[in-house]
């Protein structure tokens, strides 16, 4: 009877450090989404904070969304990460806007860690007008009165720095057309075909092993610049001068699936992710972007421009 009444407490004890280890484990992660207003007129900035924190060797895909219903992005700053002990943090800041007046729901965002998503909470914005008052008195517009300028003097001298300036960025933007248009040229050059160059790239790329060799953000520029150079010979894309972020929103008006181009925007923000927050994803996830960028040229070759 003793002999049983121990296995019993000895199962008991078991069952509850898995639990509170499961618990530590679910526990470790966190991902939230701020705003720094709730209230703004139609077209106003906001400020939308991304942040998350997980386990150090957690593999993880930021959020995705290009886009939110009723809201506008007007900017997407960097990725920042930080390592502190066992933990690493991450915090993006994005500006967007609404131009729709009423009450708005800005969605709960999704953030995948080790292949769980995560969601973050939703908020409400209130957008609206600039109050108007009809009782007050009616200005009129006023005439224009001429005031002298004090610094008239400095006007021919302000008109030849602007020209000269105009001059200069003409120049500049001219050479900068003639080098896009040669280096198109250069690549248009070569004697197999768009997805044949591609497919031999990806199988040097692969035979490099760069990632076991600690080479991890010169296998990603170079995955994202065959992806770039098939884009630009196939599909007359100027992919080469273009962010990554430029290209997604361009690539999403080819006729593709929302889950192939979900994959392939994360595949190469996964890029910018190890090229500017300097993360170092694990060797499953550099085989998975590997295959999403080989299974992107294999779609995009089927697409007629």
């Amino acid at each position: 009877m003793r002999k049983i009444f121990l296995h019993i407490l000895a199962s008991i004890i078991i069952i509850f450090l898995f639990a509170m280890q499961n618990g530590f484990s679910q526990n470790a992660v966190s991902v939230k989404a701020s705003i720094n207003k709730n209230k703004i007129l139609i077209g106003e900035p906001i400020q939308l904070t991304i942040e998350s924190t997980v386990p150090s060797n957690a593999e993880v895909a930021w959020v995705a969304e290009d886009s939110i219903t009723h809201f506008d992005f007007v900017q997407k700053g960097k990725i920042d990460s930080l390592i502190k002990g066992d933990q690493k943090s991450f915090r993006q800041d994005v500006i967007i806007t609404s131009f729709d007046s009423g009450t708005q729901v800005l969605p709960r965002l999704s953030l995948s860690v080790n292949g769980v998503a995560y969601l973050t909470d939703s908020a409400i914005v209130e957008v609206g007008y600039s109050k108007f008052d009809p009782q007050k008195d009616y200005h009129d517009i006023k005439d224009i009165v001429d005031v002298e300028n004090p610094n008239a003097k400095y006007i021919p001298w302000i008109v030849v720095a602007i020209t000269l300036l105009s001059i200069a960025l003409v120049v500049y933007f001219i050479q900068k057309k003639k080098g896009t248009k040669e280096m198109e040229k250069q690549m248009a050059i070569s004697k197999l075909t768009p997805y044949e160059e591609a497919i031999k790239s990806l199988e040097e790329l692969k035979q490099q092993k760069l990632t076991q060799n600690n080479q991890t953000k010169l296998y990603y520029t170079r995955l994202n610049d065959i992806l770039r150079q098939f884009v630009l010979r196939k599909l007359q894309i100027a992919s080469m001068v273009k962010t990554n972020d430029e290209l997604i929103l361009q690539l999403k008006q080819l006729n593709i699936s929302n889950e192939q181009f979900t994959q392939l925007a994360q595949a190469l923000r996964m890029s910018d992710f190890v090229k500017f927050a300097k993360y170092l994803p694990g060797e499953n996830d550099n085989e998975k972007n590997y295959s999403i960028i080989h299974s992107s040229v294999e779609l995009l070759n089927k697409i007629e421009k």
